[in-house]
């Protein structure tokens, strides 16, 4: 299933329970962090190995809390009417102009503790 294929789906699952109501919008919102939340419960202040060993071992329980996020983001999506496949290409296409790899491979983002982001804003 495509990625416009699945927000179709949610939509007509929603609807269907006339539960595709705008207003809702900041309550998804807030339930996305809770299912943030609950992942990181459960492998909050471990090292990077620990932490892989907890998702495979919680591998089930952690399927759901993406399977929730996702969920949600395309509920959020289809209501405040943006399509997720171009979302996520034009938010990829920026990625590429702000992380160049021969820049960025071995770095991470945070221009505050000495990454490298390229992003053109008002503190560049």
């Amino acid at each position: 299933m495509e990625i416009n294929e699945m927000q179709d789906y949610i939509k007509k699952f929603n609807d269907e329970r006339n539960w595709s109501n705008p207003g809702s919008i900041k309550d998804l919102m807030l339930n996305m962090n809770e299912e943030i939340g609950e992942f990181w419960n459960v492998i909050k202040w471990v090292d990077t190995e620990t932490q892989m060993k907890l998702i495979n071992e919680n591998k089930a329980e952690i399927e759901n809390y993406i399977g929730d996020m996702l969920y949600l983001i395309f509920k959020v999506a289809y209501l405040c009417k943006i399509e997720s496949d171009k979302a996520i290409k034009d938010v990829m296409k920026e990625y590429e102009q702000r992380f160049p790899i021969e820049k960025t491979k071995g770095n991470h983002a945070n221009k505050l503790a000495g990454g490298i982001d390229l992003k053109k804003d008002a503190n560049n």
